[in-house]
């Protein structure tokens, strides 16, 4: 089964910068995608980006100009770095993984507060 190793998180102030990183562990099928949705309190789940292993990165609109997300298949490890970060983006985030025949697992999640 796989496991995901998320860290990163934190409380930061408006206009600043964190970056996360999931380590993906004990998968026995190919992982071709990785990413990162978050989830605040009373919200659904939502997308925040993904990038498969050829590189294609999917951003949510909310995350666009402000976020990257890279990866290192090697490590099977994603990273995101978020800049002007701003009240809106308070939630837990959560690190997942896909397969060819689809989602393979999700993190726990990391908690990222931003307030002053």
């Amino acid at each position: 089964q796989v496991q995901f190793v998320e860290s990163g998180g934190g409380l930061v102030q408006p206009g600043g910068s964190l970056r996360l990183s999931c380590v993906a562990s004990g998968s026995r099928v190919y992982i071709v995608r990785m990413g990162w949705y978050r989830q605040a309190p009373g919200k659904q789940r939502e997308l925040v980006a993904t990038i498969t292993n050829g590189g294609t990165t999917k951003y949510a609109d909310s995350a666009k100009g402000r976020f990257a997300i890279s990866r290192d298949n090697a490590k099977n490890t994603v990273y995101l770095q978020m800049n002007s970060l701003n009240a809106e983006d308070t939630a837990v985030y959560f690190c997942t993984a896909d397969s060819v025949f689809g989602t393979i697992g999700w993190g726990q999640g990391t908690q990222v507060t931003v307030s002053s």
